[in-house]
């Protein structure tokens, strides 16, 4: 079963390598908010239209003092591949044993076209300084996604 986080708890921190086999940390990710949003799979549509607009955002976010980290499973070439192929500017890192997608309860059952399986949940989490969780979004459509987290951003203080 997946774990189920609540507002104002701090996020699980993690330590995980992006496209470069370079290690990105939570800790010690310099700005005021993170979002973290957990994908399924690499090039698969859902996922590519959801990197393509927070990478499209990638600015505004970081006028906003805010960085954006997207989880999933495969493995840094996996990552490269998927970043080439679509020239992603939005940093994406491997969780390839999917420990920190269950830390934040990001994994679990799924069903797709009616085959049940296991996998990483489209699910995305805002911290703030301290690194507590300030949103969560648990109920993820990928298409305009990046706008709507963008919004509960800018409504911070």
């Amino acid at each position: 079963m997946a774990k189920k986080l609540k507002l104002n708890s701090v996020a699980p921190n993690f330590s995980l390598t992006d496209r470069r086999g370079k290690t990105l940390t939570l800790s010690e990710i310099d700005s005021r908010y993170v979002v973290i949003y957990f994908y399924p799979r690499d090039d698969t549509p859902g996922c590519t239209i959801e990197a393509q607009e927070f990478s499209v955002m990638l600015a505004r976010f970081k006028r906003l003092n805010t960085s954006v980290v997207g989880i999933s499973g495969g493995d840094d070439h996996s990552k490269e591949k998927f970043c080439r192929k679509y020239s992603l500017k939005v940093p994406l890192v491997s969780d390839t044993d999917f420990k920190t997608a269950r830390s934040y309860g990001a994994y679990g059952d799924k069903t797709f076209m009616g085959r049940k399986s296991k996998g990483i949940i489209r699910k995305t989490f805002v911290l703030d300084q301290d690194r507590r969780i300030i949103k969560i979004f648990d109920t993820v459509k990928a298409l305009g996604h990046a706008n709507e987290v963008l919004q509960v951003v800018k409504d911070l203080p």
